[in-house]
């Protein structure tokens, strides 16, 4: 009888829209205590702020007291704000941003200071936190103002653009606190700057790049004015998000492979992804529009 149902709010109980709906058979009032109800209200998120601007979703990190210092509970709340955002058709791409004083000045401190090894191993601590950025379809462009250092500069580093604020600074500090890189500093930095530098980085714990250093080693691709970056992050974000859903997926994997296949191997599976093109609709009408001089209206097929 009862195939599917949503009810908002969420806590209102199976018993209650028996009520409401007038159900008075016994096997339907059982059949409708078995459905789950969910909401389709966005969840409501204490360290993160979402929100969406045309086919553009934003996530902006709101601890403000921490500098946005990451903990298990934020990177709980960015993961499902992801995942929402990935498997929103409306959705095209995602911009991570902070406050213009800290991105995310580093990982939560108090949190971590008394773990233990035997539990870290076991519950493959900090592996969450790169658990959807890792797996996202769409691209995520980061707008960095302020510090990105420790955990927040590896953040950064996960998504697949930066652009910085002239006040911005990156650095991985962990060195001092007698531990290392965990979530991806030792390898994306050294990947995005060199080997040296990022030694130098890692090593002294104590040199660290401004926006303007950043963008010449690679690791952002734009600096702007602190009050004129997330409008421009958004811009950026707005332009890949016009294009076809399927081609820029399918970009963004070939350039992920990069990092991962030898040069042959990478070049045999971005022709596999451009021969598979043909098969979208998108580049159907992105080619005849071309040839007719006109704007091309993709529809994300």
């Amino acid at each position: 009888m009862f195939r599917s149902l949503v009810v908002k709010p969420f806590s209102r109980s199976a018993a209650t829209v028996s009520a409401t709906l007038g159900v008075k058979s016994a096997a339907a009032r059982h059949q409708l205590n078995s459905i789950r109800f969910v909401s389709t209200e966005a969840p409501a998120y204490g360290m993160i702020k979402t929100e969406t601007q045309g086919r553009v979703a934003i996530i902006t990190l709101n601890r403000p007291k921490a500098l946005n210092a990451l903990c298990s509970e934020l990177f709980h709340e960015i993961n499902d704000a992801l995942a929402r955002f990935d498997n929103d058709a409306n959705i095209g791409a995602v911009v991570l941003t902070g406050s213009e004083r800290a991105f995310a000045a580093g990982a939560d401190i108090k949190e971590m200071k008394d773990a233990e090894f035997i539990n870290n191993y076991k519950s493959n601590f900090l592996g969450h936190w790169a658990e959807q950025i890792s797996k996202m379809r769409k691209p995520i462009v980061a707008a960095v103002n302020g510090f990105a250092l420790g955990g927040g500069c590896e953040l950064a580093m996960m998504c697949d653009i930066i652009y910085a604020g002239e006040k911005a600074v990156f650095g991985q500090p962990e060195i001092n606190l007698g531990t290392i890189p965990g979530a991806g500093g030792t390898q994306r930095l050294t990947h995005a700057v060199g080997k040296s530098k990022a030694m130098e980085m890692i090593l002294t714990g104590s040199v660290n790049l401004n926006a303007e250093e950043a963008k010449a080693y690679g690791l952002v691709s734009a600096v702007f004015p602190p009050e004129k970056l997330l409008e421009e992050t958004i811009k950026t974000a707005t332009r890949i998000a016009s294009k076809g859903a399927v081609s820029v997926q399918m970009a963004k994997e070939a350039v992920n492979q990069a990092y991962e296949l030898s040069l042959s191997s990478g070049l045999h599976f971005e022709r596999r992804l451009f021969q598979a093109t043909f098969a979208t609709k998108d580049q159907k009408e992105g080619m005849s529009a071309f040839a007719e001089k006109r704007k091309p209206a993709f529809v994300h097929e």
